[in-house]
């Protein structure tokens, strides 16, 4: 299996280096990727009109990777010519040569940013509530539409939040957080959510990418594993090696103080719902997670010395 990857220089991308299946991978600056020990395709962006003329060549299977993430800083049109048209366009190039399937990160978004007491599925509501997740699910559509004209394999991999040693965003920010204070506000937290090893999603794309019942199939990605925010920085704390104290600050407390100071969807997100069902995975790929959420979290230990 000969694989092309976009998205090499991301955060779950780096995890793919020296698997020996990656043919191909796409880059902007070929300075970041010297240990990679394969070849290097140098696009100037991704878009609408990118030149995949001689990406494909030897190629079976695309993991597309490269994104916009979300951010205050992209607009509406950003995210449409990268997320949604360098999609469509990077998948219609690949099938024109033959590529045989072709694997898309989407996001867990596309079904909105909460759930409230029923976990969601691969048959829930798509509900997205950003620009982002918009794109995504644009994305998403795009394909299987693409997938009917052409005979194109399209598989769909919906991450809930992705955690790891130096992952950026909602868990760095957490990691940096639970490295500087031992004390933490999330005694009373009781909510429910749903994360994935950043090991654990790369090897389900491995298997995404070979699997020939996946064809078709859309996978909500996470550990098994569902915990509150008060078991997911205690899971952090054991990571780095460090004991951490869960103050009992009442949650209805919290959401006040987040109002006050204008950080209420930080909250929201601290001690909101998001749990999903990921059974059908087991049940199409036969696939578990390799690593427990504490065996996952042995690497921010490593990473910090």
């Amino acid at each position: 299996m000969k694989i092309l990857l976009t998205g090499s220089s991301g955060f779950v991308g780096s995890h793919f280096c020296g698997d020996e299946n990656i043919k191909r991978i796409v880059v902007r600056d070929g300075t970041h990727c010297k240990h990679w020990g394969c070849d290097k395709y140098n696009v100037d962006t991704i878009n609408g009109q990118t030149d995949w003329s001689s990406a494909f060549e030897d190629i079976d299977v695309v993991i597309h990777l490269a994104a916009l993430a979300h951010s205050r800083t992209y607009t509406s049109d950003d995210y449409k010519q990268v997320n949604i048209d360098g999609a469509l366009h990077l998948a219609k190039q690949a099938a024109s040569v033959g590529v045989k399937r072709f694997v898309f990160v989407s996001s867990i978004g596309v079904h909105g940013s909460a759930t409230f007491g029923t976990p969601v599925t691969t048959k829930s509501p798509l509900v997205p509530d950003n620009d982002y997740t918009r794109s995504k699910l644009a994305a998403e559509l795009g394909l299987k539409k693409l997938s009917l004209e052409t005979g194109l394999e399209v598989v769909i991999v919906r991450p809930t939040l992705v955690y790891g040693a130096n992952a950026p965003g909602n868990f760095g920010a957490l990691t940096k957080l639970v490295g500087k204070l031992r004390i933490l506000p999330f005694g009373l937290a009781t909510n429910q959510r749903d994360f994935v090893a950043v090991q654990n999603l790369v090897d389900l794309l491995k298997l995404c990418t070979i699997h020939p019942n996946a064809t078709g199939h859309t996978f909500l990605a996470s550990d098994l594993e569902t915990v509150s925010i008060k078991k997911f920085t205690n899971a952090i704390g054991e990571g780095l090696d460090k004991k951490i104290v869960q103050l009992p600050v009442p949650v209805s407390l919290m959401k006040f103080i987040g109002k006050i100071i204008g950080k209420s969807e930080m909250i929201e997100q601290l001690y909101g719902d998001l749990q999903v069902d990921s059974s059908n995975i087991e049940d199409v790929l036969g696939w578990t997670p390799p690593l427990t959420m504490k065996k996952a979290m042995a690497s921010l230990r490593n990473s910090s010395k």
